[in-house]
């Protein structure tokens, strides 16, 4: 099963990596954006959403390299890429160790102590991990209807504790409904939970630059990392959408008598 779904392993494993690196992403996003990609890309995408091997080998490979990609920003800028790195930075602070820019200069020990850490943890999974699977196999005994009542509960649970209001469960129903009517258009719910997440920090950044630049675009472009990274943010924009336009352009054709 590995072998015939290699393709998607690969990708799933890029993409988790990439996306990871993003503060704020983690593994659950970039597993629902994967999975989008391979039901997109599939010859079979009628079967995605039954358990199909496809789907769950590319989100599977996504969520484990997005485990480790996110202490990219938890570590280099001090920015938790998930829940868990978030948990993981509170420790290291609390314990007098800053991660950020300063880590690599001022401990640098800690940070291959991490990484001798991860390789430990990675072998440990092998036995561990077959356990866990075994052992997980009843959650898929519960019905449905329980144990979506069960994932309302924590969600409204999880709402009201932010800033123990009602007015976050209320935000989070509403959400919920206009997701279920996205999801029912076929519209990807990942990109847009992204935009939410990384919205504010993107916003923030650009007002810094702008004003740094005095307003001039051009100071994007102005050295050479900013200028491939820009040429290539540009570059994949045009690609996405130009591929959209010309999939949209195709199905009217077929369409048309």
């Amino acid at each position: 099963m590995l072998w015939k779904y290699r393709v998607n392993q690969v990708r799933g494993s890029v993409i988790g990596s990439l996306l990871a690196a993003l503060p704020g992403v983690g593994g659950d996003l970039a597993a629902w954006i994967t999975y989008s990609l391979a039901k997109r890309t599939s010859k079979t995408p009628e079967k995605f959403g039954k358990g199909h091997p496809e789907g769950l080998v590319e989100a599977g490979a996504t969520n484990n390299a997005a485990l480790s990609a996110s202490w990219i920003p938890a570590m280099v800028f001090g920015i938790p890429g998930d829940a868990v790195t978030a948990i993981a930075v509170g420790v290291l602070v609390m314990k007098g160790l800053d991660p950020g820019p300063t880590l690599m200069t001022n401990n640098p020990q800690n940070f291959y102590a991490v990484m001798i850490v991860f390789a430990i943890a990675n072998i440990l999974m092998l036995p561990l991990g077959y356990l866990a699977a075994k052992t997980a196999r009843w959650i898929f005994e519960v019905p449905r209807a329980l144990l979506n009542a069960a994932i309302l509960l924590f969600c409204i649970v999880g709402s009201y504790s932010i800033n123990n209001s009602m007015f976050g469960v209320y935000v989070m129903l509403i959400m919920g409904v206009l997701a279920f009517f996205l999801e029912a258009r076929s519209i990807a719910i990942a990109p847009i939970i992204l935009g939410i997440v990384l919205g504010p920090l993107v916003e923030s950044n650009f007002t810094t630059s702008m004003i740094i630049a005095d307003g001039n675009f051009m100071g994007f472009f102005g050295r050479p990392v900013a200028a491939v990274l820009g040429v290539a943010t540009l570059l994949i924009w045009t690609l996405a959408i130009g591929g959209s336009l010309y999939r949209t352009a195709r199905q009217r054709r077929a369409l048309t008598p």
